[in-house]
């Protein structure tokens, strides 16, 4: 198992994974330095997770392998389904699931959902457009969301 640490407008992304897929993409809160080299089996990962964060990229193609319950799995593969700039409700992943009384227990998966970004849980807010918990901290999933937005902010003067 390989892991590198990347720089990015949000800190330190921590990135873990062999030739089975990456199982860890996470925000570390600390200052650490960024891997001067990269293995191999995580080049593509780091190349794409930069090209995210330069606005070049709005899908990820990478082998995944996330560790978890196989009802996790399937809460990340839906996540997985919602498109760069888009949202949706906690609420709306329930149902999508197929029961909207596991709302608690998908809001729970996807607060554990171990590769941000590239499984976008940040995309998931609540029924009220309220920015609701995120694993890194909600002003990182502010500054994503708006990072993603077809809406760009332009200055006037």
């Amino acid at each position: 198992m390989s892991e590198v640490f990347l720089k990015t407008p949000l800190g330190i992304l921590r990135i873990e994974g062999d030739s089975a897929g990456l199982v860890a993409v996470e925000f570390v809160d600390e200052e650490l330095p960024q891997s001067e080299t990269i293995p191999d089996e995580l080049s593509d990962s780091v190349n794409q997770i930069r090209e995210y964060f330069d606005g070049k990229r709005t899908t990820f193609d990478l082998k995944l392998n996330p560790q978890g319950t196989d009802f996790q799995k399937r809460v990340w593969q839906e996540l997985a389904q919602i498109p760069f700039g888009k949202t949706t409700s906690y609420l709306q992943m329930a149902k999508n699931l197929g029961d909207p009384k596991v709302i608690r227990a998908a809001a729970s998966a996807n607060g554990k959902n171990p590769i941000s970004i590239i499984i976008p849980c940040h995309r998931v807010i609540g029924s009220d457009n309220s920015m609701t918990g995120y694993a890194g901290g909600i002003w990182r999933k502010k500054w994503l969301l708006e990072h993603e937005s077809p809406v760009t902010q332009q200055r006037l003067f």
